[in-house]
């Protein structure tokens, strides 16, 4: 058995839109400049009071970072309701999904720096509540790229972290994957460079979602 364990934001929803949207709208609301899209991709992985932090260029999560995470908390559910901020799949996803699903030797979770309330939601929209065995969000475990989301997530599937295939966006997601010593694989459609996967410790970089699909099937067969 195998354990493949899904990144959400930049990998299976693109959220950059309304991320950035809450992200701008919160440093507005207490007076600093709204962060480039580019900087708010940067971030996206992280827990959120972690990542509102680095935004604020501080080492650490201090009071204001706190503050600041309770409002985006708080509007996150209104902003998304307005036209052009929903969180739509990547194309091409949903067919991927499906086909690993499929497979009996696999199992498919999440890791990701959403809530649980975010996730449940993601899930529920896109009808992913049977695709994924086991889960691991914000609410649950430190922020990436602690490796404690997938020695978790192993642990309840019973799969070795040897046997486990980290798939996400972000440098975080690889990062987590090499110190839980499961493998990494890169997707060349979220936030993060290509070049900056690798150097994170990708062992392969997918594409397109297809691609996740053949380079299962040519190592995991």
């Amino acid at each position: 058995m195998k354990l493949v364990l899904f990144d959400c934001d930049g990998t299976l929803v693109d959220s950059v839109g309304l991320i950035h949207e809450v992200m701008a709208r919160t440093f507005e609301a207490f007076d600093h400049p709204r962060p480039t899209t580019e900087a708010t991709k940067a971030i996206i992985g992280l827990t959120l009071d972690i990542a509102i932090a680095r935004l604020l260029g501080r080492q650490h999560v201090d009071d204001q970072a706190t503050i600041m995470t309770a409002h985006y908390k708080e509007i996150f559910a209104s902003v998304r309701g307005e036209a052009g901020f929903q969180e739509q799949l990547f194309p091409g996803i949903a067919e991927m999904l499906q086909t690993l699903a499929a497979r009996d030797e696999l199992l498919i979770g999440a890791v990701t720096g959403k809530s649980r309330r975010g996730l449940t939601h993601i899930s529920a929209t896109h009808g992913l509540d049977k695709i994924f065995f086991v889960s691991r969000t914000a609410d649950d475990c430190p922020s990436k790229p602690h490796p404690a989301m997938v020695m978790e997530c192993c642990a309840e599937a019973g799969i070795d972290a040897k046997d486990t295939i980290i798939i996400g966006d972000a440098i975080f997601d690889m990062q987590m994957a090499k110190a839980a010593g499961a493998d990494a694989l890169g997707v060349a459609w979220g936030y993060a460079s290509v070049p900056n996967l690798i150097e994170a410790g990708a062992d392969h970089i997918a594409h397109v979602p297809g691609d996740i699909i053949e380079w299962m099937e040519r190592n995991h067969a």
